[in-house]
């Protein structure tokens, strides 16, 4: 296939970033021999992603289809993870499931990053005043257990998936703080940035174009280090019923309806329970490899 020039020989655009992909994915399939932990973590969250993404792919059963007389049926042919006490598919509602928990877990995780990463690349670079500020407000923050904060907001504004999502995302803040100022004040004593001050460029200008960049992989690889963590504490505020409301299925609020029968219908929790904990793994692989790369 020939390469695509403009009237001067260089390459096209699209040539240039088919380029960069292409260097991009060697590095990562070089990384992943050299790692077979981050190469696990891939594929494990490749293969979740899939089910969130296409739920209907993996399952045909409606989550929500009520058969009484199919009420704690233990896992068969016809109901691989077994049924709930309404003769709910297990199988079915864990698949949905995914989507659902996921899409909070994110969510919130994207909001703390924001709004935690900015305030701390800003208090980190501009110091003084704004740092103090902002630093005493966070310590509020974290004089409390994730779990217990999560527990109060989400009891005080009361169980709802909008709540549930807030609650994560205030819960979650102080940790991309925390992190994004110590990396604005590691790069503000930088060659670099004294080199942008003397050519003439604004505090602005340096903080978003320059330290902000720099910073952005310290916030990136927090965030792929705290989701287990998010992941796990989720899915205990809807085990407490201060999650997702039924009967949309939640992997948290199954493990909540499957307490009661754990005795004698354990599957109604273990499966879930299972998608969690291989949740959490698959994250916690590609986190832990990608902190041993940048260290």
């Amino acid at each position: 296939m020939s390469m695509q020039t403009s009237p001067q020989g260089q390459a096209t655009p699209t040539t240039a970033t088919m380029g960069r992909s292409r260097r991009v994915l060697k590095r990562a399939l070089r990384f992943g021999r050299r790692e077979p932990s981050f190469a696990l973590g891939l594929v494990l969250t490749a293969l979740i992603l899939s089910v969130a993404l296409f739920p209907g792919l993996y399952s045909q059963v409606s989550p929500t289809d009520i058969d009484t007389t199919a009420s704690l049926q233990a896992p068969s042919a016809s109901h691989w993870f077994g049924t709930d006490e309404l003769g709910r598919d297990i199988y079915s509602r864990s698949i949905h499931g995914t989507r659902v928990t996921l899409s909070i877990v994110a969510g919130s995780m994207m909001i703390s990053a924001f709004f935690g990463g900015l305030l701390g690349v800003v208090a980190g670079y501009t110091g003084r005043l704004t740092d103090m500020m902002f630093g005493r407000g966070i310590d509020v923050v974290l004089s409390f257990p994730p779990i217990i904060l999560g527990v109060i907001i989400s009891g005080v504004l009361g169980p709802s998936t909008t709540n549930l999502v807030l609650a994560l995302s205030i819960v979650y803040i102080p940790s991309f703080f925390r992190i994004a100022r110590s990396g604005a004040i590691s790069e503000s004593s930088r060659t670099y940035v004294e080199a942008a001050r003397s050519v003439g460029l604004t505090g602005r200008a340096i903080l978003f174009r320059h330290i902000l960049r720099n910073v952005m992989p310290l916030i990136m690889l927090q965030y792929m280090i705290l989701f287990p963590l998010v992941l796990q504490i989720q899915a205990a505020l809807g085990f407490l019923g201060l999650g997702v409301q039924p009967p949309t299925p939640d992997w948290g609020a199954i493990l909540e309806q499957g307490k009661d029968y754990i005795l004698f219908a354990p599957w109604i929790s273990l499966f879930p329970g299972l998608f969690i904990m291989i949740s959490a793994l698959s994250v916690t692989l590609i986190g832990r490899s990608l902190q041993k790369r940048m260290n």
